[in-house]
């Protein structure tokens, strides 16, 4: 069933909303050659903190880290640890906070230094994906309109979508209905309606869509070993149109 929130509990969510999208911002501009994963999780968890947040994935399921943080074939869900970064790389974060008993989640992907020209197009293209997901996020329009609008910019651009991992309502809990695949045909599924709170996430890879979890039971990896991005944002359903809670300070 998917629920409606209330004006009250939006104006939570943009709360949290804030903090994940300032602590992206944070992110991003700390990531460079040399640093360990790790190091962004530990520098995640001193924002949060100093927020007056909780971090919303530290323990989740059993998730052992406060951020996800995914590198180059890596899709979602990476534990930050000892692996180094590196010049070229393509570096995924996916970040969570809950405050006043409501969740706010997104992601980003940045790209470290100097970039081949195809990482540069992923990282674009995802990232436009996500906008057009958003742009149709409009009472008039189903469900299935945000999965047509991110497959139709993937794919019409040469790369593929993920289809084992999928966008999700938000709300009291981390992951509510109705779950949003990032593929599949128009027009379907129930009408969206003002109220609605959803997290829209396309994931991209430069090659096929298949993944494959590895040993730690999260990271979750191209199977053919190809790049990845990721980029997601929790968004509220308006009358007047959508209405970004997670936006990142200084993004279009």
């Amino acid at each position: 069933m998917i629920e409606l929130k209330t004006a009250e509990e939006i104006e939570r969510m943009r709360k949290a909303g804030r903090v994940v999208g300032r602590l992206l911002a944070f992110l991003a501009e700390r990531v460079g050659p040399g640093m360990k994963t790790k190091e962004l999780d530990e520098a995640a968890a001193r924002f949060l903190r100093s927020s007056g947040a909780e971090p919303a994935f530290l323990g989740y399921r059993g998730f052992p880290a406060t951020v996800c943080v995914s590198v180059n074939e890596e899709v979602v869900h990476g534990i930050p640890g000892e692996r180094r970064i590196q010049e070229g790389d393509v570096v995924s974060i996916d970040a969570g906070a809950k405050i006043d008993g409501f969740y706010a989640d997104a992601a980003i992907t940045v790209g470290v230094g100097s970039l081949t020209s195809d990482a540069k197009r992923l990282i674009e293209v995802t990232k436009r994906s996500l906008d057009r997901a958003i742009a149709s996020t409009t009472p008039r329009n189903r469900l299935s309109d945000i999965s047509c609008a991110v497959q139709e910019t993937v794919e019409g651009a040469g790369f593929s979508v993920v289809r084992d991992f999928v966008g999700h309502g938000i709300g009291r809990a981390m992951h509510e209905d109705p779950p949003i695949p990032n593929y599949g045909p128009p027009h379907r599924g129930p009408r969206l309606q003002s109220g609605m709170v959803l997290a829209i996430e396309p994931m991209v890879t430069m090659g096929g869509w298949l993944v494959e979890v590895l040993a730690d039971g999260w990271t979750a990896v191209t199977k053919d070993r190809s790049w990845a991005a990721h980029f997601e944002h929790t968004i509220a359903i308006t009358n007047d149109g959508p209405e970004i809670l997670t936006q990142v300070p200084g993004a279009l």
